[in-house]
């Protein structure tokens, strides 16, 4: 038990939220009793939700990856060696199996 609670933890490194869902009942309830003037404001942010909640989880994972190397400055490919030991440096929880999946799953996408 002990075993797969370790590789639990170390699978949920990076972990996708979403709340799209939640956020496209709010919208539509506010669309629905919006006046005319705000409807269209409203009809666009549905638009953005349904296109944002359509990204996958891997190119989530992969934005997520990219971010952290260029906060660490790092340029050039981003399932490299130089790029898998920057992500690291960057999050220093990943290990080198997870930082090794995410790269390659951001060069992939």
């Amino acid at each position: 038990m002990i075993g797969f609670e370790k590789r639990m933890k170390q699978d949920m490194a990076v972990l996708v939220l979403r709340d799209a869902q939640g956020i496209t009942e709010l919208l539509r309830e506010a669309l629905d009793a919006a006046p005319a003037a705000e409807r269209p404001g409203l009809e666009r942010a549905l638009a953005l939700v349904a296109e944002a909640g359509a990204v996958s989880d891997a190119e989530l994972r992969a934005r997520w990856v990219r971010q952290r190397l260029a906060a660490a400055g790092h340029e050039g490919p981003v399932d490299s060696v130089a790029a898998i030991k920057a992500l690291r440096r960057a999050e220093p929880g990943l290990s080198l199996l997870q930082a090794t999946t995410y790269a390659r799953e951001a060069a992939a996408a």
